[in-house]
């Protein structure tokens, strides 16, 4: 298969292209991609338990563990006992995170804006729909767990 051609390629391709613009906005403001969506995946008002962030955004415990340590070393997060269960930690932001949140989602929301001004609703509808399936595929095992020993 060509590579061009690959599904699999295209998305790699698209993905790393739009994390390196997210990256390039969140360096301006002594951020990262990654503690952008750690803000914006925080419960502003609540808080949300460390243990749900990482299901939450995809994420290896391991890998959020680091980030959200330099969160709170930046002062963006704090970490308070969660009153409702005594067991887990509930991550807040501070009003410093609360300013970063607002900064992220505002260059999401410029990102989003720019690529519906420049696909119809209609692509769009297609994009999300075949994102889906492949997410689907995956989660129910349907593209390695039926394949057969030809390969």
């Amino acid at each position: 298969m060509e590579r061009k051609k690959s599904i699999d390629h295209e998305l790699r391709a698209t993905w790393q292209a739009v994390a390196k613009v997210y990256n390039e906005q969140a360096v301006k403001h002594d951020s990262t991609m990654s503690t952008a969506f750690v803000l914006l995946n925080i419960d502003k008002q609540n808080g949300t338990p460390s243990t749900a962030l990482g299901p939450l955004m995809g994420m290896e415990p391991t890998s959020l563990s680091r980030i959200l340590k330099t969160m709170e070393d930046k002062g963006a997060i704090c970490r308070e006992k969660n009153p409702d269960d005594g067991r887990s930690i509930l991550i807040k932001l501070t009003d410093y995170g609360i300013e970063m949140r607002k900064i992220s989602k505002a260059y999401v929301i410029q990102f989003n804006e720019t690529i519906r001004e420049n696909v119809s609703d209609k692509d769009l509808t297609g994009f999300f729909k075949v994102t889906s399936t492949i997410n689907k595929l995956i989660a129910d095992k349907h593209i390695y767990g039926t394949v057969s020993n030809k390969v």
